[in-house]
């Protein structure tokens, strides 16, 4: 008897919830991994892992979920719009992984979670040395898969793609080309500038516990839903969404210096509000996610930069701060506090740096992981070159693997072509946020007045509720009526920094 085309959506829907609970089971052992789990925890932890990992890429690459593709998109007419999405997505997953045997794919998530322990411990103790035959093995992995998954015009466009769909080498070097030639200029003049802030009062120690406090706070005001979700704290931060009932963030805590903490869970908050409010028709689906990881990032980044630096976010706040701070600004004027925390300064760690600097940072990555996947850098030589670059960007030069090419934690998961998702979302964040004046304009007093509902509600019925129904270029042309823009992050950037340093604008 053939079945129906409703009874073929309703068991595919079901595969994709099943599907889906394997993922939720996967993510929590994830965060336990990097939220404190034992030492002795690690390789059983990321067997399980492995083990859980290969189910889903079985059901990823059955025959089944081929056959639950080929009839709903053949019949796109008479299943919802959630479900056809639903089987483009699971499509593209089904291409990139249906090529790649299983037991390559299962060995490569274990070294996954291994590599990613052993950086921690590399990052330690500053030796490359102990991660560097992981991170080999993860990049020779991956260009193994490249040759299953095969490239068009850059080898690098095909790892771009699986995090920023439309986004290419070609789109990349222009963007950051033009930010690169108006940016480079302006911190130049800035760390030239007779007008330099004072700042020693921002690495006064303030306790773990004072700090964690302050975290809670801010999200807490930010609307981070406590009850959908929790803080933690990590070696390196981020936000995870085990479902839209539980987006979990954590955060750093440097004692010398608050604003890792503070600014960082920000950031993540802006992550977190995302998955805390995709529309729950989307539960359950693959869709029920960000679309992409710039878009992801546009709105940590807007939270971080647009709201947290925002100098009425300050005037609403810093009394606040004054008072989990135990006296330590008591003598800071506010305007000498805000001109702090704005510093624009040439540094080595990316996830501190300032506004200005940062897309520097994302640049020197992305012509890192180019340069490894068009086989023009080996990973033994990665030290060198990554030095050579901060002192050709930014001026500086690590002392140590663990302030430089160990910093981040993103390789040893094998996340490459992630990096360019940085600074493509500050690039939408500033798009949105011109988008965003245009039905708020009075955006600067709803931030002094704390009404971040309003905001919120405008990042939500624009962006958060689509999940991935919308592609990420399609959402940007949707709010903002053209297609990437270098122009309104440039502008911000140099209005901004402009004004703080008493710099002339740029023409």
């Amino acid at each position: 008897m053939r079945l129906t085309i409703q009874s073929v959506e309703t068991s595919f829907l079901e595969y994709l919830q099943k599907m889906k609970s394997y993922n939720e089971a996967i993510s929590l052992m994830f965060w336990d991994l990097r939220t404190g789990a034992p030492k002795k925890a690690i390789e059983q932890r990321s067997q399980a892992i492995g083990i859980l990992s290969t189910e889903v890429f079985q059901m990823q690459t059955s025959d089944e979920m081929k056959s639950y593709i080929d009839q709903i998109l053949s019949a796109k007419d008479e299943v919802s719009e959630i479900t056809f999405k639903a089987a483009l997505e699971s499509e593209k997953e089904y291409k990139l992984s249906k090529v790649i045997p299983q037991e390559e794919y299962k060995e490569y998530v274990i070294l996954q979670s291994k590599a990613e322990s052993v950086w921690e411990e590399a990052k330690e103790k500053s030796d490359f040395s102990l991660f560097a035959p992981y991170l080999k093995k993860l990049v020779d992995t991956n260009k193994k898969f490249l040759e299953y998954w095969g490239y068009k015009e850059n080898k690098y466009d095909t790892f771009l793609d699986q995090y920023e769909p439309g986004v290419t080498v070609e789109v990349l070097d222009r963007v950051f080309g033009e930010l690169r030639s108006r940016i480079v200029p302006l911190v130049k003049s800035i760390t030239e500038s007779q007008n330099q802030p004072e700042t020693h009062f921002l690495y006064e120690p303030i306790s773990k516990d004072k700090q964690r406090q302050i975290s809670e706070f801010f999200l807490k005001e930010l609307g981070y839903d406590f009850e959908a979700g929790r803080l933690d704290e990590t070696v390196h931060p981020f936000a995870i969404s085990l479902n839209r009932g539980d987006v979990r963030v954590t955060t750093k805590y440097a004692e010398n210096d608050f604003r890792t903490a503070l600014f960082g869970t920000i950031h993540e908050c802006g992550h977190a509000l995302y998955e805390q409010n995709i529309s729950e028709k989307l539960e359950g689906t693959l869709l029920c996610d960000g679309t992409s990881m710039g878009i992801h990032e546009s709105q940590s980044l807007f939270y971080e930069k647009f709201i947290g630096k925002n100098p009425g976010f300050w005037n609403r706040y810093y009394d606040s701060l004054k008072n989990y701070a135990d006296g330590q600004f008591d003598d800071v004027a506010l305007q000498d506090f805000y001109r702090a925390v704005n510093e624009s300064k040439p540094s080595l760690i990316r996830i501190e740096a300032d506004e200005l600097t940062y897309p520097l940072h994302i640049m020197i990555r992305y012509e890192i992981e180019k340069g490894l996947f068009n086989d023009e850098i080996e990973v033994e030589d990665l030290p060198r070159i990554w030095n050579e670059k901060y002192t050709e960007y930014l001026g500086v030069t690590p002392s140590n693997d663990a302030e430089g090419v160990l910093q981040d934690v993103h390789w040893s998961g094998g996340m490459f072509g992630y990096f360019p998702s940085y600074a493509l979302g500050y690039m939408y964040a500033a798009q949105f946020k011109q988008a965003m004046m245009k039905d708020l304009p009075d955006f600067d007093q709803l931030v002094e007045n704390g009404e971040f509902g309003t905001i919120k509600n405008w990042l939500t019925e624009k962006i958060h509720q689509h999940g991935k129904m919308k592609q990420p270029l399609e959402i940007l042309h949707d709010v903002t009526g053209e297609g990437l823009n270098a122009k309104y992050l440039i502008d911000h950037l140099e209005t901004k920094y402009s004004k703080l340093y008493q710099l002339q604008p740029a023409k």
